[in-house]
C-alpha cells in the first residue's frame, strides 16, 4: 500500500517535452513572464484533442437524454455560504521548514506513495510523514509539523459585493432548478449538464494540467424523485454490463478491484438503487467511448469516513496513468436532497415540487462530475509512445474517432497542378472532417509529423491523381496503404473514422 513511487520520471518528462514541443499543451502560463503555477494554454493540438473530449461528453449526455446549460463563472458570497464552499471548502497544508514553500499536504504524500491519504486526519497525515522520512521537494528541507488549512475560493468584488468565483459547475446548475423543473413539464427525474470552467485556489499545483487553478469541468445532475431511485427503467439496459467495482471494503482487505455486473452489485449491497448504479454505468460508458483501455479503468468506492457528510454514496473512477499512476478522472455522488435544500433556506424560496398524488418532496441529486482536462492529459500519456517510425519518430497513437485532426492532405510535390488538385479536395472534405493541408518537406516527413499529432489517414495526391481521380489513403497504425476514387472518399473515410471497415493485411478494405 505504501510502497514507494518512483522519483525520477523519465517518462514524464519526456511527455511533457512532447506535450509542449508538438503544440498540445504550454506553460504554466505566461512563459514570457516566467510561468504562474497552475494556468495553461491548450496549443493548436491540445486544443482540438480537448474539443474532442468535451464533445465526447456532451454526445454520450445527449444521447440519454441529458440538456446542457451555460451558468455565469462568478456568483455572489450568498450562494457560497449556502453550498457550503465559503466556509468549509479548504485543503489542508504543510510548510517547508527551510525554503517556506507550502503544499496540499494529501497530495504530496499521494505523488510519492500508493496510497489514498485525503481521508486522513491531521495527526495521521503527521505521523505518515515523520514515519516516512518525507522531505521537502523543493529544496529538501524539513517540513513544519503543523497542519495549516486553505481556502480553495477565488475571491472578487462585484458592484461593492463579495463574489467569488465558481470552483465547480454543480451549484450554478442547482440555482436553476426551479426553470429547469418548468422546462421539463415538470416531470422527475431529468437531467440537465455544463461544460465550462472552474476556479480554485490550489495551494500547491503540481501534476501538469491534473490539478490547476483554472480547469474545466463537465458535471451532470440528475434530479430525482427519492421515490423513484429503484424504479427506474433506464437501467434494464444497463444491468448485466460489468464494472470493475472496488468497494472501500475491497480496498481493506487488499482485494484487488471485480467484474462485477451491476444487477449483481446491488444484490450484494454494493450499490443501494437502480439509478445511481446507472449513473456509474454511465460515467464508465465515457472512458470506454473515448477509448480508454478497460484494463486501465477502476470504480474506487469511497470510505465512509471519506465521504461528505450529506454523500449517501460516492465513487471515483481512477485511471492508471504511465506518469503519475492511478489519477482520480471522475466523481458520482449521491447528494440526497443536501443542495436544494440548502439553497431554500438561504434563499427563502421554496424548491419543493408537487407529486401526482399531491403529496410535496425536495429532489435528490445524483451528480456525475467529469474533469475534461485530466481526460485530455490522460490520452496524452496512454497513447504517446516512441516508435521506431523512418526516422525514430514518436506517436500518438489516440483512438482514430477522437484524434484532434482527421485526415491530413498531402500533395506529392508542389508542382504539376499537384498542389491546386491537394487543395481542392481539402475544400471538399473539411466540410465534413477536421483537416490539415501540408506541402512542406518530403513525403515521409509529413507522414512523421502527421503520426506525431496522431492523425489517423493521409491522403496523397500524386500523378496518378490527375490520370484516374485516385488518391493514396496511409493508415497511420498499420502504415498500409490503399487507393481510393475520389467520389467515394467521404464515405471511405467516414466508416474507416468510426471503425466500420479496416485495412486487411493484403491491403484492401474489407467490411
Amino acid at each position: 500500500m505504501d510502497k514507494k513511487k518512483n522519483q525520477k520520471n523519465p517518462f514524464l518528462e519526456e511527455l511533457i517535452s512532447f506535450i509542449q514541443n508538438k503544440g498540445f499543451i504550454w506553460g504554466p502560463f505566461p512563459e514570457l513572464y516566467g510561468g504562474f503555477s497552475g494556468f495553461y494554454t491548450y496549443g493548436p493540438l491540445g486544443k482540438l484533442l480537448k474539443n474532442r473530449v468535451e464533445n465526447n461528453l456532451r454526445r454520450v449526455f445527449q444521447e440519454h437524454q441529458f440538456w446542457e446549460l451555460e451558468s455565469p463563472i462568478v456568483l455572489p458570497d450568498i450562494v457560497w455560504k449556502a453550498s457550503g464552499h465559503l466556509d468549509t471548502f479548504v485543503d489542508k497544508a504543510i510548510s517547508c521548514e527551510k525554503c517556506k514553500a507550502t503544499f496540499r499536504v494529501d497530495k504530496l504524500i499521494e505523488e510519492q506513495y500508493d496510497v489514498c491519504a485525503d481521508s486522513f486526519s491531521d495527526q495521521q497525515l503527521l505521523t505518515f510523514i515523520q514515519e516516512h522520512h518525507m522531505k521537502c521537494p523543493t529544496c529538501g528541507g524539513d517540513f513544519i509539523y503543523d497542519i495549516d488549512r486553505k481556502s480553495l475560493m477565488m475571491k472578487t468584488v462585484v458592484s461593492d459585493t463579495d463574489a467569488s468565483l465558481r470552483p465547480e459547475t454543480a451549484t450554478a446548475t442547482y440555482l436553476t432548478f426551479k426553470r429547469a423543473h418548468e422546462f421539463f413539464r415538470k416531470k422527475l427525474p431529468f437531467g440537465i449538464f455544463q461544460i465550462g470552467k472552474a476556479f480554485r485556489n490550489e495551494i500547491s499545483p503540481r501534476q501538469h494540467v491534473l490539478r490547476s487553478r483554472e480547469f474545466t469541468q463537465g458535471e451532470a445532475q440528475l434530479f430525482i424523485d427519492p421515490l423513484l431511485k429503484n424504479d427506474f427503467p433506464a437501467f434494464i439496459h444497463a444491468a448485466q454490463d460489468t464494472l470493475p467495482l472496488w468497494t472501500h471494503n475491497d480496498q481493506d482487505t487488499g482485494k484487488k478491484p471485480q467484474d462485477i455486473s451491476l444487477a449483481d452489485a446491488l444484490k450484494k449491497k454494493y450499490l443501494q438503487t437502480k439509478a445511481y448504479a446507472w449513473c456509474l454505468w454511465l460515467a464508465y460508458q465515457q472512458f470506454i467511448k473515448m477509448g480508454i483501455p478497460r484494463e486501465r479503468i477502476r470504480m474506487r468506492q469511497h470510505h465512509p469516513d471519506e465521504r461528505a457528510f450529506y454523500a449517501d454514496d460516492a465513487w471515483d473512477i481512477e485511471v492508471n496513468l504511465k506518469s503519475f499512476g492511478w489519477i482520480e478522472m471522475c466523481g458520482i455522488h449521491e447528494r440526497q436532497d443536501y443542495d436544494l435544500t440548502q439553497h431554500e433556506k438561504f434563499s427563502k424560496q421554496t424548491l419543493q415540487v408537487t407529486r401526482e398524488d399531491g403529496s410535496k418532496v425536495v429532489p435528490h441529486i445524483l451528480e456525475i462530475a467529469f474533469g475534461p482536462d485530466r481526460m485530455t492529459f490522460a490520452l496524452l500519456d496512454i497513447f504517446y509512445e516512441k516508435k521506431t517510425l523512418g526516422e525514430g519518430k514518436t506517436i500518438f497513437a489516440v483512438p482514430y474517432p477522437i484524434a484532434p485532426i482527421d485526415i491530413a492532405i498531402y500533395p506529392l510535390l508542389k508542382r504539376e497542378n499537384l498542389p491546386e488538385k491537394a487543395l481542392a479536395l481539402k475544400a471538399q472534405l473539411e466540410k465534413y472532417f477536421v483537416v490539415e493541408y501540408d506541402e512542406s518537406g518530403s513525403i515521409g516527413k509529413r507522414y512523421l509529423r502527421a503520426a506525431e499529432a496522431g492523425t489517423p489517414y493521409c491522403i496523397t495526391v500524386d500523378h496518378d491523381t490527375l490520370k484516374n481521380n485516385t488518391v493514396t489513403v496511409r493508415d497511420r497504425d498499420t502504415e498500409k496503404q490503399i487507393r481510393v476514387p475520389v467520389e467515394k472518399l467521404h464515405d471511405t473515410l467516414h466508416q474507416l473514422l468510426n471503425k466500420e471497415l479496416l485495412f486487411a493485411k493484403a491491403g484492401k478494405l474489407v467490411a
